[in-house]
């Protein structure tokens, strides 16, 4: 029997942004970009997702839900920072409350920039999420195979 593979499932949260990468993000799910044609699938359960999509910084406010989130996935997972403030704090990373960057409480695998990031970039951040989600999986599954053989 051959081996099926796994859609990864989307995990989509906003920080503190102007929301233009979210606008991007969303239209990269739409027919017009079509990133589910690589198999994504997006969800609001943190416990069914498997890459972590962040746009916007990380402020003290919202610090402690982005660390929620990220603990309550499955491993194996992937975090991707989407557009600069996701990547950095951005324009806003002088502010009082900003603490910069998702990687400033959570690891961030993928970074796509930009002020808004383009869809073919976040596109393109997608696909190498995939690939290392893949990956991953690949690994914990031969890990829990020689769990459970002893090993």
């Amino acid at each position: 029997m051959a081996k099926v593979k796994k859609s990864p499932w989307l995990l989509h949260y906003d920080g503190s942004s102007c929301n233009g990468c979210d606008i991007e993000v969303l239209a990269s799910l739409t027919p017009v970009y079509d990133a589910e044609r690589f198999g994504i699938e997006n969800t609001g359960d943190p416990m069914q997702a498997d890459i972590f999509l962040v746009t916007g910084g990380v402020n003290t406010q919202n610090r402690d839900v982005v660390r929620q989130l990220y603990e309550q996935m499955p491993n194996p997972k992937v975090v991707v920072a989407v557009g600069v403030c996701a990547c950095t704090g951005g324009v806003f990373k002088d502010c009082y409350n900003i603490l910069g960057g998702v990687d400033k409480v959570i690891p961030v695998d993928i970074y796509v920039p930009g002020c808004a990031a383009r869809p073919q970039a976040i596109i393109d951040g997608l696909v190498k999420a995939i690939d290392l989600f893949e990956k991953r999986a690949n690994e914990w599954e031969t890990s829990l195979k020689g769990v459970k053989k002893g090993e």
